[in-house]
């Protein structure tokens, strides 16, 4: 599974690096086209390595709620993107997928798996600013979109190590629980 990684994090890589001469909008659409496929297959494929079924529908639930608030969103505020093409800019849904798949991957399978995949999803968010699709708050949102629902949805397969965000009207952060 970490070759995959590999493969697709060097050819992600790759195509960003290409140059400024070759970084077009659409060298940059594909760059986030080629970020969200790997981040489907990864997670996909690491469910399926895995025999983790249970895992499996966890992600899809994850990515079709992602999808559907994503949706709700851009109908309910109405944004027009910077190469104005359309309305359809807030928030970004191939960055909210991809950060989706990247917290299943982290929340599921532990920061050894999750933190390639966010820097993965990371970049599918620079490539959409990048391609002009997007504005930088487009992403932001989408990216926190995408996480946040992974976590709320997602049960780590190994439950001796917890990571839970809490949050009241003094601050917030995170809390960690172990079980020995």
């Amino acid at each position: 599974m970490l070759n995959l990684w590999r493969i697709s994090g060097l050819a992600t890589a790759a195509l960003a690096l290409a140059g400024p001469a070759a970084a077009s909008d659409r060298s940059w659409q594909a760059v986030a086209d080629i970020g969200v496929v790997s981040l489907t297959a990864g997670a996909l494929g690491a469910s399926a390595w895995q025999g983790d079924w249970k895992g499996a529908s966890q992600l899809g639930l994850s990515v079709g709620a992602t999808a559907a608030e994503t949706w709700g969103l851009k109908h309910a505020f109405p944004e027009t993107r910077p190469n104005r093409d359309n309305r359809r800019s807030f928030p970004s849904g191939h960055t909210a997928v991809a950060f989706a798949e990247a917290g299943y991957l982290q929340q599921r399978y532990g920061w050894q798996v999750g933190l390639p995949a966010a820097a993965l999803a990371t970049l599918v968010g620079v490539a959409r600013v990048q391609s002009h699709d997007h504005h930088w708050y487009d992403v932001v949102v989408g990216a926190a979109l995408g996480e946040v629902t992974a976590f709320v949805i997602t049960q780590p397969k190994d439950g001796s190590v917890q990571v839970l965000p809490w949050a009241d009207s003094h601050g917030g952060g995170l809390s960690v629980a172990a079980r020995f």
